[in-house]
């Protein structure tokens, strides 16, 4: 596929969203359009639209990658399964908390629990951890467009960022999440699509059925999914799974981007149904990203196609694996059915994170929702401006990601969620099972920023302190575990025991 064709197809394909865009804002762009999509989204669409934003083109190209890494292989089936268990806490726990409280803002629970300087404090943690993730996840796209389009015409990196979040931008400034819920659903199925497509282009040029594909991805060296023998391993069964299941928490239940598209629709019974249907599907699909990883690599050694390597380092880039056979290996039709897999997981994730960030700080810094500021003069080009900052900052963010990253992006993502994160899953444990304590709101900040500091001394002295042990995604809940503690600390009674 050439560079060319690349461009083409990625401007018809944003060319339809933009389209979706007009069509979805054209009657009303107000922030109740943009917060809550006038809280009459379909619970189908959310739910299918939800599995676009969650994966990702991290899952689309990293996890396939990362099977073909030494200890890895489909080691990541356990955090999934661990991310299942996650979700259906979520429904049950926090979804009911949300809708009674009528939030549009999910860290609002936190300004009436502990006070405003706590609510502040988590409504930051919450804007600079989506801030990184998202732009490590929209990194990843934007370094195969760079590789395969932008580099043949002699356009800069930087340059090639700034398009891609100028066109994100350009459709959701106005609908917002309305917008989105219809965008990511469409994405969502490119996304989906892709990979059931991908496979079988894949088995066609290995000249095997599906069966016979099943049968040697079950018999290679990718495949093992369990692992019970070292407890000490970062891909032991029982880390991967406690840490699925806490990071899930963390980064969707205590995030306004995925919460906000759940709290659009009318009702709690409506949220909880999407989330049900989501966490089957999201199991399903991520073992077919995982046979896709076995099956690149398979294909690559029969072929004798060596792991792309970066072109400054040197050091092998797994991530750029599948796009490499796609592009260069495949035929047409497989490339163009990757590109748009790849672009959709990607920009569905990324537009959905503009959004709940331009959300969070216009509700929960700029008050817009609360009812003496709707009806102020120049609201929604203030609330234009606050989704222009964003951008821009995930644009800087980017660009000094691109310049000191030598590791796999979606091992980046985690690490970085289990110190941003860890501080929000200690405030809202604390708020919602030491119902008889508040907090100083005062020191609150104190402990949030210690917590990951410690967090982060543990894993770097970690060898000297416990042996061999290796920390992985289970940090998450030692970060969260310390910042309870230290709330615990700087408890007091509260003067009549909360209802929520």
């Amino acid at each position: 596929m050439t560079p060319f064709q690349i461009l083409i197809l990625m401007l018809v394909y944003f060319g339809i969203l933009f389209y979706i865009s007009n069509s979805t804002s054209k009657k009303s762009n107000s922030n109740e359009t943009f917060f809550k999509a006038n809280k009459n989204s379909k619970w189908y669409l959310v739910a299918f639209g939800m599995l676009g934003t969650a994966l990702s083109g991290v899952t689309f190209i990293s996890v396939p990658g990362d099977v073909g890494m030494p200890d890895n292989q489909f080691k990541y089936f356990q955090f999934i399964l661990g991310n299942a268990i996650g979700f259906i806490l979520i429904a049950i726990l926090l979804l009911p908390l949300y809708y009674r409280m009528n939030l549009t803002s999910i860290y609002s629970y936190i300004e009436k629990r502990f006070g405003i300087i706590s609510y502040k404090t988590a409504t930051t943690i919450f804007l600079i951890s989506r801030t990184i993730g998202s732009s490590f996840r929209l990194y990843l796209v934007v370094i195969v467009l760079q590789r395969y389009v932008f580099d043949f015409y002699q356009i800069p990196f930087a340059a090639t960022v700034l398009i891609s979040l100028a066109l994100i931008f350009s459709y959701t400034y106005r609908g917002g999440l309305k917008t989105i819920i219809i965008t990511d659903t469409l994405q969502t199925f490119f996304l989906v699509s892709s990979v059931f497509l991908t496979i079988f282009f894949v088995c066609q040029s290995l000249n095997l059925s599906v069966v016979d594909a099943f049968e040697q991805v079950k018999n290679s060296n990718y495949s093992k999914v369990f692992f019970l023998d070292d407890c000490m391993k970062g891909n032991y069964f029982w880390k991967q799974i406690l840490g699925g299941i806490f990071v899930t928490i963390a980064m969707v239940g205590l995030d306004q981007d995925l919460m906000q598209k759940n709290l659009s629709c009318a009702t709690i019974g409506e949220a909880q149904k999407n989330m049900f249907t989501f966490t089957g599907i999201f199991v399903i699909i991520n073992i077919f990203f995982l046979s896709v990883g076995a099956l690149l690599y398979i294909y690559a050694e029969k072929n004798g196609i060596a792991i792309p390597t970066d072109l400054i380092t040197g050091k092998p880039r797994t991530d750029l694996l599948f796009p490499e056979i796609a592009f260069h290996h495949l035929s047409l039709i497989p490339s163009i059915v990757f590109l748009l897999g790849l672009t959709a997981a990607t920009f569905a994730t990324t537009d959905s994170a503009l959004t709940a960030l331009t959300t969070s700080f216009c509700v929960d810094f700029l008050g817009m929702d609360k009812a003496e500021n709707l009806n102020k003069p120049n609201v929604v080009r203030t609330r234009h401006l606050v989704h222009i900052s964003f951008s821009f900052l995930m644009f800087l963010v980017i660009i000094i990601f691109n310049a000191i990253n030598d590791s796999s992006v979606v091992s980046m993502i985690f690490k970085i969620a289990s110190y941003t994160y860890g501080p929000l899953l200690g405030l809202y444990a604390f708020g919602l099972f030491m119902k008889s304590k508040t907090v100083h709101d005062k020191f609150v900040p104190i402990i949030c920023v210690l917590s990951p500091a410690i967090c982060f001394l543990i894993c770097r002295f970690s060898s000297v302190l416990f042996g061999n042990y290796v920390f992985d995604n289970e940090l998450i809940i030692v970060n969260g575990l310390i910042t309870f503690l230290g709330l615990i600390f700087i408890s007091k009674p509260a003067e009549t025991t909360t209802r929520f």
